[in-house]
C-alpha cells in the first residue's frame, strides 16, 4: 500500500491518458489483437512509445480544447489520442510471469462470463460457452485505444499504429465507436446521458458538487491506499481495463416502456417516467432523486446541481420515493446508501470511459419494434482491482437482487438495465412510487453482452522498460 502524494509531474507524464481523465473523443476505434512474433513486437513497441498519449498530453489538450470553445473558433480542433493494454495472454508472451494479484485478469473475461451472468451455450464439446461474438472467444493480447475528433482523425492514428507495428500483430476484431449525433450527444443508445458520474481523485481532478472523491489507489495501481498489495513496482501507474460489447435493443426497450407506463400519467409521460426510474435519471441526464416527476433539462445541464444528491430524505432515511433501490445508477453507485466514505462504497467504484457504437435506429426497427442493426455501448472501465471494480459491481450489485435490501424491502431485483440471469427474465421492484412492493417483470435482457476481455494498461515506464526488454 502506498502512502506517498500523487500525482507528481512525472506520474502524469507516466499514466496513459484514457484512465482518469480520457481522452477527448467523437470517435474511438478499438484494435484487439495478437502478438505474432515476441521480439519483433518488442521492437516495435518501443517505437511506438513516443506516439502513446499520456496523461500529461490530455490535460494540455482538454485546455486547449477549452480555449478553442472561448475563442469561437468555430469547428473541432484536431485531437488524436492513442493508449494499448495488455492481456495476462499478452503479457505471458512477452516473458511476463509476474503475478498483478488480480484473479479475474489472470482468468481472463471468457472464464468469468458465467459467473457474471452472461447467456451461456454449449460447444461442439459439449462445455458451456458464453453466446458471445467469436472473436471474443480466442486469445487476445492486447488492445490498442486510437480515439479523435473524427473520424478521419482516428483513421490517421490508426495508420501511425499500424505502419509501426506491422507484421508483428495480428488484429482479430475492430470496433469503431462514434459519438451520437446532434442533439443525442453524450447519450447512449437509449437516450439517457452518460458518463455523469465518474468518482474523481482530487489532486488530480478536482471536484464537482456531488461527485464521489476517491484516493488515487482505487483506479490506478501501486498509489496512495491501492487496495491490493504485494504488487510487482513496474505495475505502478498501471490500471486494469475491463471491456465490455453490450449490444442494446433499442426498439425492445421502447416498446416495453410504451407498453408499461407508470399510471396516473398520459401514456407518454408514465412511459417516460418509467424509463427515468429504471435508469435513475431522465434522459436529459437529470437525477430522479431531485426532479422525480418531470424531467428538468436545465437541471441536467447545470454540472454545479447534476450530481449533487444522495438518497437520504429529510427524515434521514434511504428511501425510494423519489428513486428506486433497484434503479441502475444506484445499483452501481449507492453514494450514501453505504456511506460515502466506506470502503463497501469506495473500493468498489472506477471510471467509465466508454463510447456508443452502431448506426441510429431506423424508421423500419422503431416501426416493427425490432433491432436488425448491431447497435450499443463498447463499454470501458478502469479500475486497480477488477475482482473489486467491475466484477464486483456487475456480479454482486447489478445482479444481486437483495442488494441494498431493508429490513422492510428485503429485495429490491436486478439492476433493469445491465442485470443479468443469463438470459432468463427478471424482476425489478420499485418502479412505482406509490406501490413500491409491485414487481416489474423484465420479459428479455434489453442490454445483451456479446464479448469482452480483461487487460493491463501499463505506465509508460512499464512499457520502456519492463514489456519491451
Amino acid at each position: 500500500m502506498s502512502t506517498t502524494s500523487w500525482p507528481t509531474p512525472q506520474d502524469l507524464d507516466d499514466l496513459q491518458g484514457d484512465v482518469v481523465l480520457g481522452i477527448p473523443k467523437r470517435n474511438e476505434d478499438f484494435i484487439f489483437f495478437t502478438i505474432q512474433d515476441a521480439s519483433s513486437f518488442k521492437v516495435a513497441l518501443k517505437a511506438l512509445i513516443p506516439a502513446i498519449t499520456t496523461t500529461a498530453q490530455i490535460q494540455k489538450i482538454r485546455k486547449d480544447i477549452n480555449e478553442h470553445k472561448r475563442s469561437k473558433a468555430g469547428g473541432l480542433l484536431k485531437c488524436i489520442g492513442i493508449n494499448i493494454s495488455f492481456s495476462k495472454s499478452g503479457l505471458t508472451k512477452l516473458g511476463i510471469t509476474d503475478d498483478l494479484n488480480d484473479q479475474p485478469f489472470n482468468d481472463g473475461q471468457l472464464k468469468d462470463a458465467e459467473e457474471l451472468g452472461d447467456v451461456m451455450t454449449t460447444d461442439a464439446n459439449g462445455k458451456p460457452t458464453p453466446k458471445w461474438l467469436d472473436a471474443f472467444k480466442n486469445d487476445i493480447d492486447g488492445v490498442i485505444l486510437v480515439a479523435g475528433d473524427s473520424k478521419l482523425s482516428v483513421a490517421e492514428g490508426v495508420n501511425k499504429v499500424e505502419h509501426v507495428l506491422g507484421s508483428s500483430i495480428k488484429e482479430v476484431l475492430r470496433v469503431e465507436g462514434q459519438v451520437r449525433p446532434g442533439k443525442e450527444k453524450g447519450h447512449e443508445h437509449f437516450g439517457f446521458m452518460d458518463g455523469i458520474s465518474n468518482p474523481a481523485i482530487e489532486a488530480l481532478t478536482g471536484h464537482l458538487p456531488g461527485q464521489v472523491v476517491v484516493d488515487s489507489g482505487i483506479l490506478i495501481c501501486g498509489t496512495v491506499n491501492d487496495p491490493v498489495q504485494n504488487r510487482p513496482s513496474w505495475a505502478k501507474n498501471g490500471s486494469f481495463l475491463a471491456y465490455r460489447q453490450l449490444q442494446q435493443l433499442v426498439p425492445e426497450f421502447d416498446k416495453f416502456l410504451t407498453d408499461n407506463p407508470l399510471p396516473g400519467l398520459p401514456r407518454d409521460k408514465g412511459s417516460a417516467l418509467l424509463g427515468a426510474r429504471l435508469v435513475g435519471r431522465w434522459k436529459s441526464g437529470a437525477p430522479v432523486q431531485l426532479s422525480p416527476v418531470c424531467d428538468d433539462p436545465a437541471l441536467a445541464a447545470d454540472p454545479q446541481r447534476n450530481n449533487n444528491f444522495n438518497y437520504t430524505e429529510g427524515d434521514g432515511i434511504n428511501s425510494q420515493d423519489r428513486c428506486p433501490f433497484s434503479a441502475h445508477v444506484r445499483k452501481t453507485n449507492p453514494r450514501d446508501d453505504l456511506g460515502l466514505t466506506n470502503p463497501a462504497l469506495l473500493d468498489h467504484l472506477m471510471v467509465r470511459q466508454g463510447i456508443p457504437y452502431g448506426p441510429e435506429v431506423t424508421r423500419e426497427e422503431a416501426d416493427q419494434h425490432t433491432s436488425k442493426h448491431d447497435r450499443g455501448l463498447a463499454f470501458v472501465s478502469y479500475q486497480s482491482s477488477l475482482s473489486k471494480g467491475f466484477e464486483f459491481v456487475q456480479r454482486l450489485w447489478a445482479n444481486n437482487t437483495r442488494f441494498l435490501a431493508r429490513p422492510d424491502f428485503p429485495e429490491p431485483g436486478f439492476d433493469p438495465i445491465i442485470g443479468q440471469l443469463n438470459g432468463a427474465p427478471r424482476e425489478t421492484l420499485g418502479t412505482e412510487a406509490g406501490d413500491v412492493n409491485k414487481p416489474l417483470t423484465l420479459p428479455i435482457e434489453f442490454v445483451v453482452p456479446k464479448g469482452g476481455a480483461y487487460f493491463f494498461t501499463p505506465s509508460i515506464t512499464a512499457l520502456k522498460t519492463k514489456l519491451t526488454a
